[in-house]
């Protein structure tokens, strides 16, 4: 599945034309295209095999001409799920938001053949991660992941402080999946323990998220909640964490958070404060998918049925 065209136009209905490279901006689409920052539909995709059955009706037409942004070949578009995630060239991250389109007007191509594919048969994403895309880049469907993040603050669960980490994981995830289960709990050593474990044995989220309760104080007790419920320690992530941290301050050596394994679920403890939670999740992203696919076997390694990772 590749990449055969990147195109653009300076107005809307205008034809595209393939610029052979482009960036896609987070929220917003194609850097200098007409339909950029269209709402949800911020990008548009038409496979190239879509494109052939028009020549096949005698037209003259090829990427572009139906006013994609990504003409694309080897994948089925229409019969992807409404929220699948399809990773384009090295970073970018699109998520499926509409198939097809309601054609209030007809196009020029519908006048000349009586028929245009682009309203059945393409698809409209937003942007959940920016990037390069080249023509020729690897379009790949990636696994939605199911996120659960936990907050630990004593304030936070009696409603006397605002929680601006937990939300801030929700939005820095969105390209690995969307969070299902999100709470605010005190910093009670078996009130953590307990709904880690409910997360991870009965709502079998894939990655656990904590914020919070890392620190020296003496109601911090999340790692140890954490260590009553993981059955393998993976010490490299938290290492690093304190690692890249310290690099800016110090205080970074101060944290206690630990990673692990339940099951098929990750379990990572963070920081509680905004800047931490975004400088540690910054630190783990260049291998966070990696880890995902070998803990939960959504891997290409695992045999697993990709269409159930997908719309897991």
């Amino acid at each position: 599945m590749r990449v055969v065209a990147v195109c653009t136009s300076k107005h809307k209905g205008d034809r595209k034309k393939d610029i052979g490279e482009g960036r896609l901006i987070k929220d917003l689409g194609l850097e200098g295209d007409a339909h950029a920052g269209f709402a949800h539909r911020q990008i548009s995709l038409l496979a190239m095999e879509s494109i052939r059955k028009m020549k096949d009706k005698g037209l003259t037409v090829g990427p572009g001409d139906f006013a994609e942004n990504l003409t694309v070949e080897g994948i089925d578009l229409p019969a992807l799920p409404i929220g699948a995630r399809l990773r384009v060239g090295q970073e970018a991250v699109l998520q499926v938001t509409q198939i097809g389109k309601e054609c209030h007007g007809h196009c020029s191509i519908y006048r000349l053949a009586g028929d245009c594919v682009m309203p059945r048969e393409g698809i409209f994403t937003r942007v959940l991660r920016g990037g390069m895309v080249h023509n020729g880049d690897e379009i790949k469907i990636i696994p939605n992941y199911r996120i659960g993040v936990i907050t630990a603050s004593d304030q936070g669960a009696r409603g006397q402080r605002q929680d601006q980490s937990g939300p801030l994981v929700k939005e820095l995830l969105l390209p690995w999946g969307d969070v299902t289960e999100y709470e605010i709990l005190p910093d009670e050593q078996s009130v953590l323990a307990q709904r880690m474990k409910d997360l991870a044995d009965g709502e079998k989220v894939d990655l656990l998220l904590t914020t919070g309760g890392t620190g020296l104080g003496p109601r911090d007790r999340t790692p140890e909640a954490t260590m009553e419920v993981v059955e393998r320690l993976i010490p490299g992530i938290p290492e690093a964490m304190r690692a890249a941290g310290s690099k800016k301050t110090m205080k970074a050596i101060l944290s206690r958070g630990v990673a692990g394994i339940r099951g098929r679920t990750l379990i990572i403890n963070l920081p509680g404060s905004p800047r931490g939670v975004r400088e540690n999740l910054e630190v783990i992203f260049p291998v966070l998918e990696h880890g995902l696919e070998l803990v939960t076997g959504c891997g290409g390694e695992c045999g697993h049925n990709e269409e159930v990772c997908v719309n897991s």
